[in-house]
């Protein structure tokens, strides 16, 4: 499986695994790993759609993207996160310095990985099937109460994929966790508002995501 990788000058603060949106690992996701190197992190992005072809595609092609999402499944992408941190590990990381973050539908992922791996820290960007499973995963209203590892919900009101009471519903599940959770809200913004390549982009919230996304991290990785 290939890899992105992008590491920091000097001795890493800890590393992070950045899960890719529908898209593949597009500019965005690769430059959000520039980003978390720039802040300290060894950032590595594993490429989900490598039994696809591997593709990057187009924000406005969905069509492309949905042939590559249906070959997606609980298993490969449990196998894909698992052989990421294993390479981590081999980097010299502890599970308790690697945290997480996924856009869209790897902000899905997160949970699903979330629950079953006891790391640092993981951060959701807008991810969906909070009551209806994806990609053979179940409801991440289910997967939450189970969550092993801090984590960081971050959801827009104008999402019409995700509604608001489903993004309290996730809440109130992961207040059932034995780990220290939280949701944050942004009135303003949509679906993909991070991503300053897309539409929906929303600079406000983008940016005040991103630093909680980096408190977060800070709070909770290990520093040895």
């Amino acid at each position: 499986m290939p890899l992105y990788e992008s590491a920091p000058d000097g001795s890493a603060r800890g590393a992070v695994i950045v899960i890719q949106e529908a898209f593949g690992v597009t500019d965005h996701i690769e430059d959000v790993c520039r980003r978390l190197s720039a802040a300290g992190y060894h950032a590595v992005a594993p490429h989900l759609f490598h039994r696809s072809g591997d593709p990057v595609i187009a924000y406005d092609d969905m069509q492309s993207v949905m042939p590559h999402l249906g070959q997606l499944g609980a298993e490969g992408l449990e196998s894909d996160v698992g052989a990421t941190i294993t390479h981590l590990e081999g980097a010299g990381f502890s599970a308790a310095r690697i945290g997480i973050v996924g856009f869209c539908m790897g902000g899905s992922v997160v949970v699903f990985a979330a629950a079953r791996h006891a790391l640092g820290a993981a951060v959701t960007f807008y991810g969906g099937g909070v009551t209806a499973g994806r990609f053979g995963m179940p409801p991440l209203a289910e997967l939450a109460p189970a969550l092993q590892t801090p984590w960081l919900g971050i959801f827009g009101d104008a999402d019409q994929s995700i509604p608001v009471d489903q993004v309290e519903a996730l809440r109130d599940a992961a207040k059932n966790a034995a780990v220290p959770t939280e949701v944050v809200r942004y009135p303003e913004a949509g679906h993909g508002f991070h991503c300053d390549e897309r539409d929906s982009y929303h600079e406000a919230a983008a940016k005040d995501a991103w630093r909680r996304t980096l408190d977060w991290f800070d709070a909770h990785l290990a520093k040895t």
